[in-house]
């Protein structure tokens, strides 16, 4: 491991439909969460399913390739890199949030 690499790969559903916004630069910005789900079996043999969210971003292409094709519940892979920023929210108290920046997309499947 000559290198490391912060790389995110996630397969999930569409939980919301993407946010665009136009920067006054004009470049476009896709904001919008995904939902992953892993299974496995409690001590009684019952199914237990946790669902995660992930805050995902995209630039650019492929903000526009999120805009003109996918929606609420999607399927859809992703590639990208773990990002965190902060900022003020309308009451100024400081907010930290985690995102993933997009920056490969695969589309899979209809809605689930």
């Amino acid at each position: 491991m000559s290198t490391l690499r912060n790389k995110v790969q996630l397969i999930g559903n569409l939980g919301n439909n993407p946010e665009i916004i136009t920067l006054d630069s004009g470049k476009k910005l896709a904001k919008f969460s995904l939902a992953t789900n892993e299974s496995y079996k409690n001590t009684e043999g019952e199914k237990i399913t946790n669902t995660e969210w992930h805050n995902l971003i995209a630039w650019n292409k492929t903000a526009e390739i999120v805009e003109k094709y996918l929606e609420k519940g999607n399927e859809i892979a992703i590639e990208g890199k773990l990002t965190s920023r902060s900022y003020e929210d309308k009451d100024g108290a400081k907010k930290y949030i985690t995102e993933v920046v997009i920056n490969e997309l695969l589309m899979l499947g209809n809605k689930q």
